[in-house]
């Protein structure tokens, strides 16, 4: 873990101007418009300094693609300038790319916190590339990175998970502050209450500062929960519930686990922890010294009826509702050792990320029929969330006092709501500037501006093995497959006369039910055959290409009319 202090962090002096001043630029390759997939850069003179390669889920529109990463095209060429790549904390939509874009990089050097560096070790060991990484471990705020004029620092940060860090990016033009991912807890379980009065140092008459503001809940009103109120709660619900515990909850929230496990130590029960992320994460959080228990309290999931149900909690994930995730498997009785009983506590220690809504709901759903006593944030604090609210944000802003604000990190409209909230506090309006991806923001003095141009930024799908090897087309296929299935029509013909030998042969595969739909077959057929007879021309040469393409127009329009659907049209001629 970090070194704590009370005194702000040492960073080295602000720099002075210089007299030949470079132009600061800003980039965000992602993270912009959107949640996820987070990655900017920043590029003064011929340095350039990396923060977060993360990786976003897809969209619902998405059949088949695993995750998406940024675009890095804009550093193609520029590999040898790039001095580091700096993580700020290790959420997967922070350094889950890092496996995909480091090798595009020529492997640059990674620097960040001791968690972070040992999460993403694991993922590249995961792919064979772990031989390949260099990294720097951040052990301290006191430490200083200097790639030419550019020098940077760190500084501590609350959020969901351990050794999150902020960066001051000091160059001669500006002071960027970016803290990450954040959150105020001012009644934390241990140690002090989050502070960021001492950032406010960076913005001078000479030199000002351009604070990077995650901006998530900037719709949320009041402050988010203290950590200290959660525990409380959590601890409440343990001590009275009738039998077992169980409680969904994110994989990289390393504290929380560690202090469920130390309730369930004072009160004699045994913690069975499930879910592959689960166990991988618990594991490296123990082998670096971060979680600290007796061995005997852990138990494998399989055991749990080796004890009396008032003694178990399991701690698993799947709160988001994920397919395969275990709380799901749960749920729907595919668990192997975990069936729902009515004496059952469920806690639902998360909230909900952007898009999971349904699928959380159905989750909850499933859960209640069963009889089991369901809890999560709706009714109760069982859960204090990563990111800031608006009064927050307010806090943020009064402290820092910075002279430009740039909301990042979130759907478009969460930065223009950003954005209103600094305006309601008199943050001068002509001093805000919200980013979409691939936009350039430039100072080269005491004004910042966006630049018109702006740099092509793409999805680049992640689908197996293959990157960025899915474009628009093939996602295309994908909806129009997912929504109304492919027909595929098999039909032999004479070469010579291009009449059709026999009947035409037919797959549906999501369209329509053959065997109850003999009728519309028979009425394709024939229209497939009248198709093939007209587009070919006797005694000539037969334009195949055409037959194809023909049938595909026809046989498509023929279905829209008897279905109102339209399936991907298939056409295979085999030539005799």
């Amino acid at each position: 873990m970090l070194k704590q202090r009370i005194a702000p962090p040492a960073v080295a002096a602000p720099t002075k101007p210089h007299a030949n001043k470079e132009k600061l630029r800003i980039i965000p390759l992602g993270g912009q418009e959107e949640v996820g997939r987070n990655m900017t850069v920043f590029e003064y003179g011929e340095n350039i300094v990396i923060l977060d390669m993360g990786l976003q889920f897809p969209e619902e529109d998405m059949p088949g693609i695993d995750y998406i990463i940024p675009d890095t095209h804009y550093l193609k060429g520029k590999e040898k300038n790039i001095k580091a790549v700096i993580l700020s904390h290790g959420h997967l939509d922070h350094i889950g790319a890092a496996p995909h874009i480091l090798p595009l990089l020529n492997w640059p050097p990674v620097f960040a916190g001791k968690l972070t560096l040992n999460l993403l070790k694991r993922r590249l060991e995961e792919s064979n590339l772990l031989k390949y990484l260099k990294a720097k471990e951040i052990q301290s705020t006191d430490e200083t990175l200097i790639f030419g004029q550019m020098k940077i620092g760190f500084f501590e940060v609350t959020h969901s998970i351990m050794d999150a860090l902020g960066i001051i990016i000091q160059t001669p033009v500006a002071n960027v502050l970016d803290l990450g991912d954040w959150r105020y807890d001012l009644d934390p379980v241990s140690g002090s209450k989050t502070d960021f009065s001492h950032l406010a140092k960076w913005n001078t008459e000479t030199i000002p500062s351009i604070l990077m503001m995650e901006s998530l809940g900037a719709t949320k009103e009041g402050s988010q929960l203290s950590e200290r109120e959660v525990l409380n709660n959590m601890r409440n619900i343990i001590v009275k519930a009738p039998g077992r515990i169980i409680v969904g909850t994110f994989s990289s929230m390393i504290e929380r686990v560690g202090q469920l496990i130390s309730i369930a130590e004072e009160l004699g029960k045994k913690v069975a922890l499930d879910g592959y992320s689960m166990k991988t994460n618990m594991e490296i959080a123990k082998e670096i010294g971060y979680l600290k228990f007796n061995p005997s309290t852990l138990i494998d999931v399989k055991n749990i009826h080796d004890y009396p149900k008032q003694k178990i909690m399991v701690i698993c994930t799947g709160a988001q509702g994920e397919d395969r995730a275990v709380l799901m498997r749960i749920a729907n009785g595919e668990h192997k050792s975990v069936k729902i009983e009515k004496s059952d506590t469920i806690i639902f220690d998360s909230s909900i990320i952007p898009g999971n809504e349904r699928t959380i709901q159905r989750l909850k759903d499933t859960l209640y029929r069963q009889g089991a006593d369901v809890i999560h944030k709706e009714i109760m604090e069982v859960h204090s969330g990563g990111h800031a609210f608006i009064e927050d944000i307010k806090l943020l802003i009064n402290q820092v006092k910075p002279r430009y604000l740039l909301p990042i990190y979130a759907n478009h409209y969460l930065l223009r709501e950003a954005a209103k909230v600094a305006e309601t506090i008199s943050f001068p309006k002509e001093n805000i500037f919200v980013l979409d991806n691939g936009n350039v923001a430039e100072l080269d003095g005491q004004n910042l501006k966006v630049l018109k141009e702006k740099i092509p930024i793409d999805y680049v799908f992640v689908d197996g093995l293959g990157v960025g090897d899915i474009g628009e087309v093939v996602l295309r296929d994908r909806q129009l497959m997912s929504a109304d299935g492919m027909f595929v029509i098999i039909a032999v013909v004479d070469s010579q006369t291009g009449k059709v030998k026999g009947e035409p042969d037919v797959i549906s595969r999501g369209f329509i039910y053959m065997k109850e739909s003999k009728d519309l077959l028979r009425q394709t057929r024939k229209k497939i055959k009248e198709t093939i007879a007209k587009s070919a021309i006797p005694n000539s040469e037969i334009n195949w290409v055409y037959i194809r393409n023909n049938l595909r127009d026809n046989i498509g329009k023929f279905l829209y009319t008897k279905t109102r659907r339209r399936p991907m049209i298939l056409p295979v001629i085999v030539e005799i």
